[in-house]
């Protein structure tokens, strides 16, 4: 539960002002049509968070104890840090075919734009940290929906009324935490 609880919050707060999030205002302004963007944005995260759930996995079966609790807990920091810097989003990101139509669309270029995000990143590490990938990845995705699916209902409006820096820095000091407890040992329960 403990899982299910840190990986969704962490994520929704995270996830405020991100790349992820600012696509999915733009998609909401483009095509004006939330349930296929919503199920798109679903899908693609549970596809993308999935993968990134069997990572971390993989990742505590390669590394010994010792080494895990370091690069977890040194990657928390380094998210920590990360979290400090403003995304924006690059027009190649918000574009589409509308061939593909607002759902193929939606999937296509959020599947894409989380390759590599801070979201993605804190899925393989919280994976590896508690070992419940499961549950990492339906708190990962619950975290993303929680988060963008207000900005596809209500778009603009709601970005402006956001204070981002301060869900950042709350997000930050939350991925602080989680990295100096695993460094002093938080982990040992998990065997490492």
């Amino acid at each position: 539960m403990e899982a299910l609880l840190v990986s969704t919050g962490v994520v929704a707060l995270a996830e405020f002002g991100d790349k992820t999030q600012l696509l999915s205002f733009v998609l909401a302004a483009r095509f004006r049509r939330p349930g296929p963007i919503i199920a798109g944005i679903l899908v693609a995260t549970l596809v993308n968070h999935g993968l990134a759930g069997a990572l971390g996995t993989w990742i505590t079966s390669v590394l010994s104890p010792g080494a895990l609790r370091w690069g977890l807990g040194l990657s928390f920091l380094a998210m920590a840090a990360w979290m400090l810097v403003p995304d924006k989003l690059d027009e190649a990101e918000a574009g589409g075919s509308a061939r593909l139509g607002v759902f193929g669309t939606t999937l296509l270029v959020f599947f894409l734009a989380e390759m590599g995000d801070k979201t993605q990143i804190a899925t393989v590490a919280l994976a590896a940290h508690y070992v419940a990938p499961m549950a990492v990845v339906i708190g990962t995705t619950l975290g993303m929906m929680v988060a963008n699916v207000p900005a596809v209902l209500v778009g603009d409006r709601l970005a402006a009324r956001v204070p981002m820096r301060l869900l950042h820095a709350v997000a930050a000091v939350v991925f602080a935490l989680l990295g100096v407890a695993t460094l002093l040992g938080a982990g040992e329960r998990f065997g490492f």
